[in-house]
């Protein structure tokens, strides 16, 4: 490949509009009801979770994943093959500021206290010497410990675009240490770590489905699939002009037949029971 030269602007207009790292929002969704209940008794209420929590990530990681590989020999004389036979995903970080009523800090410590909190049913209290714990069923009607919807939309305000993922079955598996600390003030953070079942990229919503541009995809498939309906009604339509058209002629010959004289044609298309 030879290379050509260039002037700067023809660079800038290229590289410049990069993406920027700033423009994004987090958003939790599907959490049980009794988990919801339960971080509702200890104040933090669903409308801060759905609403708030997640303009308050300052910090978060758009995804990875790896393919976990086989290594086979024997198929081939002297060669040895990797096959892939599991995709594996990367851990999620999510950073957060803290509000003042430490909301953010009671959201993701009571929910890890609720995955681990089953030996409470009873009487059972943390502050008994005999206390243990017992994890939670992730996945039960009403009471499992997984959330089922987290989604990273990242996107960029100038020019429209976004990319937008989401991750299925998260739960918080690390909540790291906040350290607090006499001398010059700054704003609270919490760090927060998420496993998950699997991530999809792109939109998933009914709309982007109907539409064909879920999974990222440019919807031009649906276009094209629109263009051949459109076509397809376009030929029958003009399939039943000409049949009408022929009809009309076939009944101006036969009346003009009757008017010399010959009624056959016309008596036999006239003809009512």
């Amino acid at each position: 490949m030879t290379v050509s030269r260039k002037r700067i602007t023809e660079y800038i207009t290229k590289i410049a509009h990069s993406a920027q790292t700033s423009n994004y929002q987090v958003f939790f969704d599907g959490l049980s009801g009794e988990l919801t209940k339960f971080l509702g008794g200890k104040g933090v209420d669903n409308r801060f979770i759905i609403e708030e929590s997640g303009l308050r990530c300052s910090s978060a990681s758009i995804p990875g994943s790896s393919l976990a590989t086989a290594s086979i020999a024997g198929n081939y004389m002297g060669v040895q093959e990797k096959m892939v036979h599991s995709r594996i995903f990367t851990e999620m970080s999510l950073e957060f500021y803290v509000d003042r009523d430490y909301k953010i800090i009671k959201f993701f410590e009571y929910w890890m206290d609720y995955i681990t909190n089953g030996s409470e049913s009873g009487n059972v209290r943390k502050s008994d010497a005999g206390y243990f714990y017992r994890m939670k069923y992730p996945r039960e009607s009403d009471s499992g410990y997984k959330c089922d919807k987290i989604k990273i939309v990242k996107f960029e305000p100038s020019q429209g675009k976004e990319l937008e993922y989401t991750f299925y079955g998260a739960f918080p598996i690390n909540f790291s240490s906040t350290p607090v600390q006499y001398g010059s003030s700054d704003v609270l953070r919490a760090n927060v770590t998420f496993n998950y079942e699997r991530y999809i990229a792109g939109k998933e919503t009914s709309k982007s489905k109907q539409t064909n541009t879920n999974g990222n995809n440019s919807g031009s498939a649906n276009q094209s699939q629109l263009a051949k309906q459109e076509s397809a009604r376009a030929g029958e339509d003009r399939a039943d002009f000409q049949r009408f058209a022929a009809e009309e002629r076939e009944l101006q010959a036969q009346q003009e037949a009757a008017r010399r004289g010959d009624r056959s044609g016309l008596d036999g298309a006239l003809d009512i029971d």
